[in-house]
C-alpha cells in the first residue's frame, strides 16, 4: 500500500505487547487482525475470548517475507513453494501440515496450520521487529466472531472499545485495507492424494493458483481442515442481510417498503424502476476489485442506518466475483427465510 506512514515506534510497542503474551490490531491488506505469539498458547486462547470463537475453529498464522517456512510445518511440498513464490507476499493462506513442536491452539486441534505472509508495510514491519523477524503471528480479523470484518482502524475500535473495557493492547492503523477481503486459503496438507483444495475464495482466484500448478483446483470436500470464515454464517452485520437479484431489486424493495419494512440498500447498478424512500444507501463499483474494497465498509456503515433490513443487490456469478459472492452469501445465509417472514 503506497503512502502509508510507518510509526516505527507504536510498532516498537505493539511487538513488545505481542512478545509480553498481549492482543494487538494490526493492518494487513486483505482485513485488520487480531494479532497474539502463536506460539503462545494462552495469548492465543485470549483470542478466542476477546472474539468468542470457537475452540476448533483454526487461525491464520502470519509470518514475515523472510520467515523460515520448514520451521512452522513438517514439509514443504514443492506445489506449495511454487504458489509462495507466485503469491507472497500477498492474500494467499497456505494449510499445510503442521509442525510437531507448533502448539495446536492455532490450528483448532488439527494436525495443520494456515500460513500467510500478509505485503501490507505496518505488517511486515511488525512481523520483522517481533521476535526479530523469526516469530509467527496468529491474526483472525480483528472483529467478534461471525460479525463483519474490519477495513480501518476504527472499525477496530467500533468493534471492541464501545463498552470501554477492550482486550486490545494497541490497534496499529495502516489506512484502509486495500483488498478488503480475506486472503484465498488452499489446502495443500493432503497434496498427494487430493491435489489442491479451495477452502476460502478470495482475492486471488483457483484459476490463477492452477495457472502456477499446472493443475486444477478442488472444491472443498467433507474431509477438508477447518478453516477461517468458512461456517454458513459469517461475515454478518446484526441488522438482517436480504441478498437479492438485480431483476427482482425495484420490486423486492417496493413489497418491503408496503409492508413497514425500513431499508438500507447496497447495489452496484440503478434499478429502472423508481426506489422507495430509504433509510441509507451505499452505492459500490461494477468491478470487483472496486467492489470488494469497499464491500465490509458498506456492512457497517448500512448496519448503523436504523434499517430493519440491508438489502443487498447480488453481484454477477462469473468467477471474478467469487470471493465476494462466498462473503454475501455467508452474511445473508438466511435470506429467503428472512423474505419468507415478510411474506406472510
Amino acid at each position: 500500500m503506497t503512502g502509508t506512514i510507518l510509526d516505527l515506534p507504536a510498532i516498537r510497542l505493539a511487538a513488545r505487547k505481542l512478545e509480553a503474551g498481549g492482543l494487538v490490531a494490526f493492518p494487513t491488506e486483505t482485513v485488520y487482525g487480531l494479532g497474539a505469539d502463536a506460539e503462545n498458547p494462552a495469548a492465543v486462547a485470549s483470542i478466542y475470548s476477546a472474539k468468542g470463537r470457537p475452540s476448533n475453529h483454526p487461525v491464520i498464522v502470519h509470518v514475515a517475507p523472510e520467515a523460515d517456512i520448514g520451521y512452522w510445518v513438517a514439509s514443504i511440498p514443492p506445489q506449495a513453494q511454487a504458489l509462495i513464490d507466485a503469491f507472497w507476499p500477498g492474500p494467499l493462506t497456505l494449510i499445510l501440515p503442521r509442525a510437531a513442536h507448533i502448539p495446536d491452539q492455532v490450528s483448532g486441534g488439527q494436525n495443520s496450520i494456515g500460513l500467510r505472509c500478509p505485503s501490507h508495510p505496518v505488517a511486515q514491519a511488525l512481523l520483522r521487529e517481533f521476535k526479530g523477524g523469526k516469530g509467527g503471528i496468529a491474526g483472525p480479523s480483528a472483529n467478534k466472531f461471525g460479525h463483519v470484518s474490519p477495513t480501518t482502524a476504527q472499525h477496530v475500535r467500533d468493534e471492541f472499545d464501545a463498552d470501554g473495557d477492550s482486550p486490545i493492547a494497541c490497534i496499529l492503523d495502516g489506512g484502509q485495507s486495500e483488498v478488503g477481503i480475506e486472503s484465498t486459503i488452499i489446502d495443500l496438507s493432503r497434496i498427494a492424494s487430493h491435489g489442491p483444495v479451495l477452502l476460502r475464495p478470495g482475492h486471488i482466484s483457483a484459476a490463477q493458483i492452477a495457472a502456477v500448478l499446472g493443475v486444477p483446483v478442488q472444491a472443498a470436500d467433507a474431509a477438508a481442515p477447518r478453516a477461517s470464515g468458512t461456517l454458513e454464517s459469517h461475515y454478518a452485520p446484526r441488522t438482517p442481510v436480504l441478498l437479492v437479484s438485480s431483476e427482482q431489486l425495484a420490486a423486492t424493495l417496493q413489497q418491503l417498503h408496503h409492508a413497514g419494512q425500513k431499508l438500507a440498500l447496497i447495489a452496484y447498478s440503478g434499478p429502472a424502476a423508481k426506489l422507495p424512500p430509504l433509510a441509507a444507501q451505499f452505492p459500490m463499483a461494477a468491478e470487483p476489485q472496486a467492489y470488494a474494497h469497499d464491500l465490509y465498509a458498506a456492512l457497517r456503515s448500512m448496519d448503523h442506518a436504523a434499517a430493519d433490513l440491508i438489502v443487498v443487490e447480488a453481484p454477477p456469478s462469473d468467477l471474478s466475483w467469487q470471493g465476494i459472492n462466498d462473503r454475501l452469501r455467508r452474511a445473508a445465509h438466511d435470506s429467503l427465510a428472512v423474505l419468507a417472514g415478510f411474506k406472510k
